[in-house]
């Protein structure tokens, strides 16, 4: 350039090649964020407690995410990639498992049920009696609270018809 001219060109920096333009999947959203950050997949799969082809299975959606692994992808994201808000009170079941990681037979132990009752619940065949419902309603509150802080909310407990 010439010494007189006193140019500054300013652009946006090229976004990483696979960076995902549209979060659809939950392996959009961990590649996203890891590319954010800036990461290596191993060095994700370290944060996760996972092998690193574990990572590149579920960033390229080959695999999800098994239950047991789903509040630590939460954590690493920083927020919830699924819809929270819902009247369903199945719904709500199937999100408390979720966000906690557990199966059926675990949330089964917790509430001292079978875990087939838990099934019957999540199919809407079956309405659990008053003092499991006030057990399920309290975890649920407990989990809106903390939903309140870190992101959406759920809904009310609506008894549905099976």
């Amino acid at each position: 350039m010439l010494p007189f001219c006193h140019l500054t060109l300013k652009a946006k920096k090229p976004l990483p090649p696979g960076y995902p333009q549209i979060l659809e999947t939950l392996g959009d959203h961990l590649r996203k964020r890891r590319l954010d950050l800036k990461l290596l997949q191993k060095e994700v799969a370290e944060i996760i407690g996972v092998d690193e082809t574990t990572i590149y299975y579920w960033e390229n959606n080959r695999v999800e995410p098994s239950l047991l692994y789903i509040p630590d992808v939460i954590k690493f994201l920083g927020y919830i990639p699924f819809k929270t808000t819902t009247d369903s009170f199945r719904e709500q079941i199937i999100l408390y498992r979720r966000l906690h990681g557990l199966t059926q037979k675990k949330l089964a132990q917790l509430l001292g049920v079978d875990f087939t009752t838990i099934g019957h619940w999540e199919r809407g065949e079956h309405w659990p009696q008053q003092h499991l419902l006030d057990k399920l309603i309290s975890l649920f509150t407990y989990q809106m609270s903390s939903l309140r802080q870190s992101g959406p909310r759920l809904g009310r407990v609506r008894k549905e018809n099976p």
